[in-house]
Formats: C-alpha cells, structure tokens, sequence
C-alpha cells in the first residue's frame, strides 16, 4: 500500500519540482494516462514537445484514459522547443533502454531516483524526458539530457508501454521521496551536498560557442568535424558541469573568438 503524501510545505514543494516531458507523441491516451499516473504519484507538471496532433491533452481519448485528472491535462504547457522544455532544470533524464556510442552517461533506474530524489528534496527541479512511442529519444534529444537512464526490464523484451514507463518512475519516486524527507525532516539538506548544477541547455549553448571558438583557432574544420563536437558533448555530461564552469568555458570560448 502506498504511504499518504505528508502534508507538509517541504514535501509538497519537492514533489512540485518534478517536470514530465513526453517528446513527439503519437497517441492522445498515452497523454491522458501519463496525466492519470502522475496526478495519483503526487506529480502535476506535464509538458508536451511537439506532439503529433495539436490539442493532443483535450483530445476524447486523452480526456476519457485521465480519468479525473483533467487539472494536469489542462496545466499541460506545450513547448515546440525542446531547449525551452529543460530550462531552469539542473538534473535532466532522458529514459530509454537503448545504449549510445556517444551522449550523456548512463544511469540504472536505482543511481538515477537517489540524484533525483536529492536535487528534488533540494528544491531543485528535475526533469524526465520521454521518447516518441515508435521510435524513443533519438541523440539529438539525448543532447540535452544530463544523463540516459533506463529500467531494469527482462532483456529479451525491456518495451514498456510510454504510460506504464510513466507510472513506473512516479510511483518509485514517490517512494523514494518520502522516504527521505520522512525520515530526514529539517536536517535534510545538511547531508546533502547542494550544487549549482548547470542546466542542459546552458551547456547546449556553451557547446556551441566552444564549436565555433574551436574553429576560429584552427583546431576544428567545420568541412570535417568528425566526431570532435560529441566527444566534448559526452565528456561534459559525465563532468556535471556547474554553473561558474559554464562561465568559464565561455570565457575560453570568448578569448578564442577574439584572436580570430
């Protein structure tokens, strides 16, 4: 039996800090069910990237499979810019149970729900990042996540459905959530390590002003640029750039530009 939610502002506000993004999709009911678990979980904020079919959330199926949870569907944002989807996140995680020669590192589900369980109960928010049902995240998603996680599945078939994956991920960090500010109360945050974690996109856009530095100085041909740009993608996301580390490759960035 699930515990009840604690009624306290704490609590309240960490579960508050958690963004469910769905990415391109298809089927107005796997909205509506996404609204349904995350409403159950405790969760409210959905937002939409690009979905298939405009007014997808007030489609009759998104309304009929919600099932009561017609204040999520309607608080849903609607982003066309997946940028503007992870803004002000420090932690982004892109869900997906297919391994990548280069992007983010990889996380299990169990390592993923303590970072995000910490970062949330910081105050911090976070985001989940879901795939088109066909096709799941494809790298350019993966570019702005911090991290690629995936559920632990039999291997022979680790599909999960867009909304039970949903379910999943909320009903574990309900769990873990309260857990955690049940038993650590007011002192929380002093065993916790707080950090300005950098959002996705600010590194996004810190790469590409690396990109063109590095081509102004020579050092990387725009003709033939191999895979220098993901290499540096992929070892920026294992070093959870902070912040003031953002301000500082800028500045490198900067100087390069300059001697041009």
């Amino acid at each position: 039996m699930t515990p009840a939610l604690p009624h306290d502002q704490r609590t309240a506000d960490a579960f508050a800090q958690l963004r469910t993004i769905l990415v391109e999709t298809s089927h107005p009911g796997n909205v509506g069910s996404t609204a349904r678990a995350l409403k159950t979980m405790g969760f409210h904020d959905l937002c939409l990237v690009n979905p298939k079919t405009p007014g997808i959330a007030h489609e009759p199926e998104a309304v009929a499979l919600a099932s009561g949870a017609m204040d999520v569907l309607d608080a849903s944002s609607v982003e066309v810019d997946l940028n503007a989807a992870v803004a002000g996140c420090t932690l982004v995680l892109g869900l997906t149970s297919r391994d990548r020669e280069f992007g983010p590192p990889g996380l299990d589900w169990l390592e993923a729900r303590q970072r995000i369980v910490g970062q949330l109960s910081q105050g911090k928010r976070v985001a989940l990042m879901f795939g088109p049902e066909r096709t799941g995240l494809d790298n350019a998603h993966l570019a702005l996540c911090s991290h690629r996680v995936w559920l632990e599945a039999n291997p022979a078939y680790p599909s999960l459905n867009l909304a039970q994956a949903v379910m999943v991920c909320a009903y574990s960090l309900r769990e873990g959530l309260i857990q955690e500010l049940g038993t650590a109360g007011a002192d929380l945050a002093l065993r916790l390590s707080p950090e300005d974690l950098a959002d996705p996109a600010a590194v996004a856009a810190m790469l590409e002003h690396l990109r063109l530095g590095l081509e102004s100085i020579g050092y990387l041909n725009p003709e033939n640029p191999k895979k220098l740009m993901a290499r540096l993608a992929a070892l920026f996301a294992r070093a959870e750039l902070q912040t003031e580390e953002i301000d500082l490759l800028r500045g490198i960035a900067k100087q390069m530009l300059l001697r041009k």
